[in-house]
C-alpha cells in the first residue's frame, strides 16, 4: 500500500507482487515438478504446487488424503480443536481468555515436540508469553531453541513479510497470530473492506498454513451487542476465507492472577465438520458447544484443560436455564413479545427478556452453512435455473427463492405449497 498526497491509502502493485515472489516455495532444481497429464503452473507463489486439474482418478481409486482433521489443542476426549495446514480463528469479548487458549495450544505443541512460531501484533510482549508458556508447562531449553520456539513483534509491513517468507522454509507445525485486529492496520489495509482483508489473508494468513502450520488468528466482536451474532467485527470475508475451524469464545469465569477461570468455546464454523462431528446436538443453537476452557493458577504454576462439551452445556452458555426454555415450549398460543411472556409467567423483565432471545434462536429454522453450503452474502449473483431470484426479478417484493414446491423466505424453507 502507498498513500497519496490526500492521504487517501492505494494499492501498491509492486509491493504486492514481491511479498508474493517472497513467498513462493522453494522449488527443486529451480523448477516446480509437474506430471505431464496434470501439470503445475507456476501462478507467481499463491498458488504454486497445485496442479491444472484435480486428479479425480485417484481420488476414485482410494488414492487422495482422508479429509482434513484437527489435530491440535486437545479436548479431555482426545479429540482436538484446530486444523494443520488451514487457517483457524478464535474469537470473543475482551478478556474472555482468548489469547489463554492461543497459548494453550502454543504450549501443547511445544511439549508435543512441534514447532511453533508466535506473531504478537497484539503488544503482549516477549516477557509476558514466553513467561506464560514457562508457567503453562513449556521448558525452559525447548523456548530458548530456535529450531523449536520463534516469537516476534513485527515493527512494519516490511518486518512481517520477512517473517512470513523465513516461515517457508522453517515450516513451524504451529503459528499463532495475536490478533487480525492488528494485522490489517500494520499492513495498512482497512478492517471493513473485503478486498483488503482478501490481500492480507494471501500476503500473510495463507502463506503461514501452507507452509504446513495450523494458523490460530484471534480476532474480535464488535461493540454493539446486537451484532455479536453476526461473528467477528468487520468484513464477512473473514468468516468465508477460514479453511479450518471458526471458534467463539464466551466467557463462564472470569479468571485472575492466583484464581481460576472458565470460558465456553462454540463452532461458528466447521468447513471440513471434524470438529463438529465430535460435538453433541447444538440443543436448537446454531453453534454447537465444542469444550469449556478452564485454567487455574491458584497454585503457582498455570493449569488448563478442555473439558469436551456435555449435554446441557448449550443452555448454560446461554444463560437461560432449561426449566425457563422449557415454560416457554408450553405456552399456547407461542408468545410473541417480551410483555406477552411477562403476563403470562409474571417474570421480571431481564428474565422475560432473556428467555425469550434464546427460546426464538432455538425455534427458527435455517439452512446450515457447514460444509460448504454458502452464505447469504456469499450467492450466486446468477439466477437459479427455473427459479425466482430476487437479484434479478424486479418483481419480487420479498427475500424469497421459488423452488418447485417449495419456498425459502430468508433463508428458511417453509414447506409451502405452490
Amino acid at each position: 500500500m502507498s498513500e497519496e498526497s490526500n492521504g487517501r491509502q492505494v494499492f501498491d502493485e509492486a509491493w504486492a507482487n514481491e511479498v508474493l515472489e517472497a513467498n513462493s516455495p522453494v522449488r527443486e532444481g529451480g523448477a516446480a515438478t509437474a506430471s505431464a497429464t496434470f501439470p503445475v503452473p507456476d501462478t507467481g507463489g499463491e498458488e504454486h504446487g497445485t496442479p491444472l486439474y484435480a486428479d479425480v482418478a485417484t481420488l476414485l481409486a482410494g488414492g487422495l488424503p482422508d479429509p482434513p482433521t484437527p489435530s491440535f489443542l486437545r479436548r479431555s476426549d482426545g479429540h482436538a480443536l484446530f486444523y494443520p495446514g488451514q487457517v483457524n480463528t478464535l474469537y470473543g469479548l475482551p478478556e474472555s481468555l482468548k489469547t489463554w487458549i492461543l497459548l494453550a495450544g502454543c504450549a501443547e505443541a511445544l511439549m508435543d515436540g512441534f514447532n511453533v512460531l508466535f506473531v504478537d501484533l497484539d503488544h503482549n510482549g516477549v516477557h509476558a508469553v514466553v513467561f506464560r508458556l514457562m508457567d503453562m508447562g513449556v521448558d525452559e531449553s525447548i523456548l530458548v531453541d530456535p529450531h523449536r520456539f520463534r516469537f516476534v513483534e513485527p515493527e512494519d509491513r516490511a518486518h512481517l513479510v520477512a517473517v512470513v517468507a523465513d516461515a517457508k522454509a522453517w515450516r513451524p507445525h504451529f503459528a499463532g497470530v495475536d490478533s487480525i485486529g492488528e494485522l490489517l492496520p500494520l499492513l495498512r489495509l482497512s478492517s471493513n473492506s473485503p478486498d483488503d482483508f482478501t490481500i492480507a489473508h494471501a500476503l500473510v494468513l495463507k502463506p503461514l498454513a501452507m507452509a504446513g502450520a495450523a494458523v490460530v488468528v484471534i480476532d474480535h466482536l464488535s461493540k454493539n451487542p446486537e451484532s455479536h451474532g453476526n461473528g467477528p467485527t468487520g468484513t464477512a470475508a473473514k468468516r468465508r476465507a477460514i479453511g479450518g475451524v471458526s471458534l467463539r469464545v464466551t466467557i463462564n469465569e472470569q479468571a485472575a492472577p492466583g484464581r481460576a477461570g472458565s470460558a465456553y468455546i462454540a463452532v461458528n464454523k466447521d468447513r471440513h465438520g471434524g470438529l463438529r462431528r465430535h460435538c453433541p446436538p447444538a440443543e436448537g443453537r446454531a453453534e454447537p458447544v465444542a469444550g469449556l476452557f478452564r485454567m487455574d493458577s491458584s497454585g503457582g504454576r498455570i493449569e488448563w484443560s478442555i473439558r469436551a462439551p456435555q449435554v446441557g452445556d448449550a443452555a448454560k452458555l446461554d444463560g437461560v436455564s432449561p426449566a425457563d426454555l422449557a415454560t416457554l415450549d408450553q405456552l399456547d398460543p407461542p408468545p410473541t413479545s417480551v410483555r406477552d411472556v411477562k403476563a403470562r409467567t409474571r417474570w421480571s423483565s431481564q428474565r422475560a427478556t432473556d428467555a425469550l432471545r434464546v427460546w426464538r434462536s432455538r425455534n427458527t429454522k435455517c439452512v446450515p452453512e457447514e460444509q460448504g453450503t454458502p452464505a447469504e452474502e456469499d450467492r450466486s449473483p446468477f439466477p437459479t435455473p427455473g427459479a425466482r431470484n430476487e437479484e434479478h426479478d424486479p418483481q419480487t417484493d420479498q427475500n424469497v427463492v421459488r423452488i418447485g414446491q417449495k419456498d425459502i423466505l430468508g433463508g428458511v424453507w417453509e414447506g409451502t405449497p405452490a
